[in-house]
């Protein structure tokens, strides 16, 4: 398992039990950043690496990934989440027939014209899901 997987577990306040370090390798390690899984793939993955984790476990471990800041959850449908390994001001482009999720620099989308932000609230961040089919 990567140094670099032990440091972001580290920095984030996760332990870095076995099976997180397992995953987070899978995610962080030698992989291009903007990388999209979904826990059924990373579950797919690991077991192929020889992981011992249950399916259950993926699921945790990405949300806790989530909560720390180390991922971004983008839902695409209902029942639908994809992690994704770029944090940063993004959107999405997403192929309805395929799956597939790309990103989308977020200089390359204008948004105007939010509503009124209700009093003692403030905009965290705005996801733009551009959906597509091929023709």
């Amino acid at each position: 398992m990567g140094a670099a997987a032990y440091a972001r577990l580290r920095d984030a306040g996760l332990r870095p039990t076995r099976q997180r370090l397992e995953l987070a390798s899978l995610l962080f390690d030698g992989h291009p950043r903007g990388r999209h899984v979904t826990a059924e793939m990373l579950f797919a993955e690991a077991r192929a690496d020889g992981a011992r984790v249950s399916l259950a476990t993926v699921y945790n471990t990405l949300n806790q990934f989530t909560g720390a800041g180390l991922l971004r959850e983008v839902v695409v449908e209902p029942g639908t989440s994809h992690f994704d390994t770029n944090t940063g001001d993004h959107h999405h482009l997403y192929f309805e027939d395929s799956g597939e999720l790309r990103d989308v620099d977020a200089d390359r989308i204008e948004i105007k014209g939010l509503p009124p932000i209700p009093r003692g609230a403030e905009v965290a961040r705005v996801d733009v899901i551009v959906r597509l089919r091929r023709k």
